[in-house]
């Protein structure tokens, strides 16, 4: 038990639905419903423990019917992944790498290599709800990692602070959290002795030299000793402000409001108890009622994305989707900087126009012969069609008034599809 406390109220559908899209990228048609059954330990439970992993549905191909070269080709990394996001039977495992990618801000616009992004992204994925020491360790020397930090030039006679700062800063500690500049310069000197490039995308000779690492004393923390990159990783772990950063970051990731107090330490001490275990602190926050009683919260782009795909039984058939997914905020593997995205900005008046544009590509052109001329059963059939996700009285209200007013002047099945695009990018779609 985490001693924080569990939702006791009713889990039906619409409680499922919340927790598959917070938890994953939505539910597919009926999914809701039949999690619901299982009521809401059992259901957090299937999605911290999944079976093994299955892809399903028609696999990933550009527009020219050609299978996706993720590690070549201009922007099919991103279909890549979100290949995976849309098929994958592990939701849970495929959000917590998206959010290790949110946390460990990479992007390939420094790295320049398709292939190391990737190799990232399985390290992300592998250790997903693992050990966090293990995530760290593997971060700090992942190659990926040292190009986009400078870790690979970092050596004894040129201490370089980039990584060493946001190892603190953003990975482990948070800004200005008991650390100081000479603990910045200390952890340069422990983090020294990595090397390796990338020339024409192609990675060479990463790997840690000796003869490159500053051998000496070093201070960090108040403690002293010839630390080398395990221990700076080990004593930023071992630090105070650790727990009460890594609950607080990983929960923003679940819950758009804070913790309490009480949650907050309650977290803070099962994460200590379980030695930096990941799952246990995720399940923990799929059981919290703030995450199923709280305010909604907006979806990132390529959840977005994916969740209509997975509504629809949709794979990944065009190019395009990395494009309409930039011109929504988010590309995969181009993260804004080193803190990631910012999450106060999935929606605006620029944004929102390429989730329009992502919702009108996943409809597809969708026809289903014939259509009613009653504006409600129109409505009900257009929630239909993506899956009945839940729409609120006053959504539906609203949609059946316009139906009305359109069919005057236009056929039922104009109306329809135009419903079907409006029922994607209601309210109800942008949160959960």
């Amino acid at each position: 038990m985490s001693g924080a406390p569990v939702y006791r109220g009713s889990f039906g559908p619409t409680q499922a639905e919340r927790l598959l899209w917070r938890a994953g990228f939505g539910p597919r048609p009926g999914e809701s419903s039949r999690l619901a059954k299982q009521g809401l330990r059992s259901a957090v439970r299937s999605l911290v423990e999944p079976p093994a992993l299955q892809l399903s549905g028609p696999e990933a191909q550009d527009d020219r019917g050609h299978p996706l070269a993720p590690r070549d080709a201009f922007g099919h990394d991103h279909l890549w992944w979100l290949d995976r996001m849309v098929r994958t039977n592990q939701p849970l495992v495929e959000r917590m790498t998206l959010v290790w990618h949110d946390w460990f801000a990479t992007s390939l616009q420094g790295v320049k290599s398709q292939a190391l992004m990737l190799d990232q992204n399985k390290l992300f994925r592998e250790n997903a709800l693992g050990s966090f020491r293990d995530l760290l360790l593997g971060v700090t020397k992942d190659p990926a990692m040292l190009v986009w930090l400078s870790g690979n030039k970092n050596t004894v006679r040129a201490p370089n602070e980039n990584y060493g700062r946001e190892l603190m800063e953003l990975f482990t500690l948070g800004a200005d959290r008991g650390y100081s500049e000479q603990d910045v310069r200390e952890q340069a000197r422990a983090l020294t002795g990595w090397r390796g490039n990338v020339k024409k995308k192609v990675a060479t000779d990463f790997a840690f030299v000796p003869r490159l690492h500053d051998r000496g004393q070093k201070t960090i923390f108040g403690k002293s000793g010839a630390f080398d990159w395990q221990d700076s990783c080990r004593l930023c772990l071992e630090h105070p402000s650790h727990s009460s950063f890594f609950v607080r970051k990983l929960w923003s990731y679940f819950v758009p409001t804070m913790p309490s107090t009480s949650t907050q330490a309650a977290l803070e001490q099962l994460y200590r108890a379980k030695r930096g275990a990941v799952k246990p602190v995720v399940e923990a926050i799929l059981l919290h009622p703030d995450l199923h009683t709280g305010p909604r919260m907006v979806k990132q782009p390529v959840v977005y994305t994916a969740g209509l795909l997975r509504a629809r039984g949709r794979g990944i058939d065009t190019a395009a989707w990395w494009k309409l997914d930039d011109a929504s905020g988010q590309r995969l593997f181009y993260p804004p900087d080193v803190a990631g995205w910012d999450e106060s900005r999935w929606l605006d008046t620029a944004t929102f126009r390429g989730r329009w544009f992502v919702a009108m590509t996943a409809l597809g052109g969708a026809q289903e012969g014939s259509a009613p001329r009653d504006p409600a059963r129109l409505v009900a059939r257009a929630i239909s069609f993506w899956g009945s996700p839940e729409i609120t009285g006053t959504t539906r209200s609203v949609l059946t008034a316009w139906a009305r007013k359109q069919l005057g002047s236009s056929s039922p099945a104009l109306v329809e599809s135009a419903l079907r695009q409006l029922v994607a990018t209601a309210p109800e779609l942008q949160a959960a």
